[in-house]
């Protein structure tokens, strides 16, 4: 039986997310192959656009994943609590969140993508003017600094190669300057180019 065919049998012909029932193509869900018919979910149109395309994101039509999340099938659970956490601004769908229940293995598969990982809990380190800093980029001085402990000063303009980041405090970063390992606030170096 092909794969097409098996997930036909097992959602008796509707979309696993919303219920429709026409335009249904098996659908990988990742980070997994497709080559079994475990690994895909039978998806309509409207929800493959939309896994695909967030910018066509309709909040509303995502309600159906009221239902759809008790199934007893894991990658449709994963493919709920995904579209769930993507959707979690909205209010309704966190308060879905915490009523899913996933084994230690589907929540391993649903988090494998990263989709939903906290971007407000990354640390970015920024510069002057915004720009995102990256252990081993140059940075340039932009302003005098005294360098306490050290006795000289750090002219503006020079340059501060290969940086580190100082992985709990985003505003500062470590570098060398005049042969010492310094520590920096970033508000005062500018990425070079």
């Amino acid at each position: 039986m092909s794969i097409e065919a098996s997930l036909q049998a097992r959602s008796e012909g509707k979309c696993e997310l919303c219920g429709a029932s026409d335009e249904l193509a098996a659908y990988p869900v990742a980070p997994r192959s497709g080559d079994n018919p475990d690994d895909c979910v039978l998806l309509c149109n409207t929800c493959r656009r939309q896994i695909d395309d967030p910018e066509t994101m309709d909040a509303n039509h995502w309600r159906c994943l009221n239902d759809s999340m008790w199934s007893q099938t894991p990658a449709v659970q994963v493919m709920a609590s995904r579209m769930l956490t993507r959707l979690r601004a909205e209010g309704w769908p966190q308060d879905l969140l915490d009523m899913l229940y996933l084994d230690d293995e589907t929540l391993a598969w649903a988090q494998a993508t990263g989709e939903g990982d906290e971007e407000e809990n990354v640390l970015k380190h920024l510069d002057s003017n915004g720009a995102l800093l990256s252990a081993g980029d140059t940075v340039t001085l932009i302003k005098d600094l005294n360098v306490k402990g050290a006795n000289f000063t750090a002219k503006r303009g020079t340059a501060v190669r290969n940086i580190s980041l100082v992985p709990d405090n985003p505003q500062q970063i470590e570098g060398r300057v005049n042969g010492q390992q310094i520590v920096i606030l970033t508000q005062f170096v500018k990425r070079a180019n």
